[in-house]
């Protein structure tokens, strides 16, 4: 029986991607040809989003002849959501058909090599929130490569294709938020390997490849962490960078969309 209570024009849909945007991203629906748009509020099950830059929209569209499905917003752990919660939107997803999901998010920086407004490919994560959106199941999911290397590939070709740029690689972690870490924590994560930081998109990932589909990840690098910049850090400017940076990602996914089926 299916968590959700779905429109009809919902049901008789059949979308191969399903697209996660961040803060400050959900421009990118306005890419999509044939658009059907639903509030989250008419799809019974769907956790609502309170924070501003997630405005709670599911669309439905064509991008270069693939059918896709965008979600515009998503839930957070600080919110008092649980991580199956976070997750409920790629169990829509699978429900609906789709096989391959593209996560975004606005990250901080970890890695002091690494620069505000650029686009950072996720290789791999921390989960330092230490939930999962399993807790309950008897599964025990693989987690060797959460994020397709061929797809991956795929977008570092798209972006040197598109802009003469490699996109890099590199290590995300999980944090519950809703406050920023200190200089101390910044130091600290980078000690453990990740390249960014934020408060989203793990929970996705994992549930994504409990269900056997396929995930990619882009973080947009939005700010340096405490610590490694002068100046306080604010939403406000993680949204402002992330509309500055979307551009970027639109092009980048409008290339890679209709590859990414035939792989």
């Amino acid at each position: 029986m299916s968590e959700f209570t779905l429109p009809s024009a919902l049901r008789s849909s059949n979308p191969a991607v399903g697209v996660v945007l961040g803060s400050g991203l959900g421009g990118f629906a306005d890419s999509l040809e044939g658009t059907q748009s639903f509030d989250y509020a008419e799809i019974g099950g769907l956790p609502l989003s309170r924070v501003e830059g997630h405005a709670g929209r599911l669309h439905l569209g064509q991008l270069g002849g693939v059918e896709v499905a965008v979600a515009q917003g998503r839930v957070h752990l600080y919110e008092g959501w649980s991580a199956k919660d976070v997750a409920a939107t790629v169990r829509l997803f699978h429900e609906l058909g789709v096989g391959t999901v593209v996560l975004t998010n606005a990250a901080g920086i970890v890695n002091a090599n690494l620069k505000p407004g650029r686009w950072m490919l996720i290789s791999d994560h921390l989960n330092l929130a230490r939930q999962s959106p399993l807790t309950g199941s008897p599964r025990f999911v693989d987690q060797t490569e959460v994020y397709s290397g061929p797809l991956r590939e795929l977008l570092r070709a798209e972006s040197l294709e598109l802009s003469g740029v490699r996109l890099p690689e590199g290590v995300y972690a999980w944090v519950n938020g809703p406050e920023y870490e200190t200089p101390a924590e910044i130091w600290m994560l980078r000690t453990l390997g990740a390249d960014a930081v934020g408060m989203s998109t793990v929970p996705e990932a994992i549930q994504a490849r409990a269900l056997g589909m396929r995930v990619v990840a882009l973080s947009c690098l939005t700010n340096y962490g405490a610590g490694l910049s002068a100046h306080p850090l604010s939403h406000e400017e993680v949204v402002e960078v992330g509309q500055k940076a979307a551009a970027e990602l639109y092009a980048l996914l409008e290339s890679a969309i209709p590859a990414i089926v035939e792989i």
